[in-house]
């Protein structure tokens, strides 16, 4: 991907090495919040709930030391943010006729406290509509490498764009629509429609990767694979099966490989923002 030389984002604060004391009381309500949070947006809330302190824990904890060699992925994530935020205000400006609300990027190391409640590196990125901010541990770059095998620059810049697609989620709508149902529908439903609102992040994702392409042609040869592979490996039936030897799709919360790919090729191609909608009005066997 081409980002050498293009503006960083204002929008990134960076908590690494910051001691984590004081985030959490195990069972307190804002860890219930974020661990539905984690099961709608993104993450594995048994894994959040394996990292939190017992109760009444509240480790002062010692700061971190920041690794120097991850600063260049400081500033490879701070120009994706920038370019996420010229393509949505264009967006947003044209077909949309509002004003985008930039999110901001907070950066961390092993734990983070966000409005949503407590967190840990083992949830991966996520968005908390709470505080509109977008999460990452930059270690989790190299857990993309590694366990999901999905390397690459452009990688990251889709896991990126998927979170900031969940803020782009929030300011149009489809969070609200998504709430609304909740506490009326069975937990079936309500998985179909975690589903439906991961697969409009990676389509999302997609449109954004389109108008960059287009504006600033930030991409070179391999990179939509990358993309692609990125978006696959984090299917629901794919982590099942490694996880558990077996695949339980009415559980499924964020779609299979094969979808969450096509939907973020499908955005790539077309761009059409106002296509999104789409996947809350197609049956789930066109998903």
């Amino acid at each position: 991907m081409r980002w050498q030389g293009r503006r960083q984002s204002d929008n990134v604060e960076d908590r690494r090495g910051m001691p984590a004391r004081g985030l959490a009381v195990g069972g307190g309500l804002g860890t219930i919040v974020l661990v539905v949070l984690v099961a709608l947006l993104g993450g594995d809330p048994r894994a959040l709930l394996e990292q939190l302190p017992p109760p009444g824990a509240n480790p002062a904890g010692r700061p971190a030391q920041v690794d120097p060699a991850e600063q260049p992925l400081k500033e490879f994530v701070a120009v994706v943010l920038a370019d996420t935020e010229d393509v949505w205000h264009e967006l947003f400006r044209q077909q949309v006729r509002r004003n985008y609300r930039e999110p901001k990027l907070v950066l961390f190391s092993g734990e983070v406290k966000s409005a949503c409640g407590f967190a840990s590196a083992a949830m991966g990125p996520f968005y908390c509509p709470a505080d509109e901010n977008v999460y990452l541990d930059l270690s989790f770059c190299e857990e993309l490498r590694n366990r999901f095998h999905a390397p690459g620059d452009f990688a990251v810049a889709y896991v990126l764009a998927h979170e900031i697609g969940h803020h782009v989620q929030k300011q149009l709508g489809f969070m609200d629509l998504v709430d609304r149902r909740r506490g009326r529908d069975s937990e079936r439903e309500q998985n179909q429609m975690s589903v439906r609102l991961e697969l409009q992040a990676d389509y999302l994702a997609g449109v954004w990767a389109h108008h960059a392409e287009r504006t600033k042609r930030i991409l070179e040869s391999g990179d939509v694979e990358e993309g692609l592979r990125a978006a696959s490996a984090v299917g629901d039936d794919r982590l099942q099966k490694q996880q558990q030897g077996y695949v339980v799709p009415d559980s499924f919360t964020h779609g299979t490989s094969a979808q969450r790919s096509r939907w973020f090729r499908r955005g790539v191609e077309t761009g059409d923002l106002a296509a999104a909608a789409q996947l809350f009005d197609l049956p789930a066997s066109e998903l």
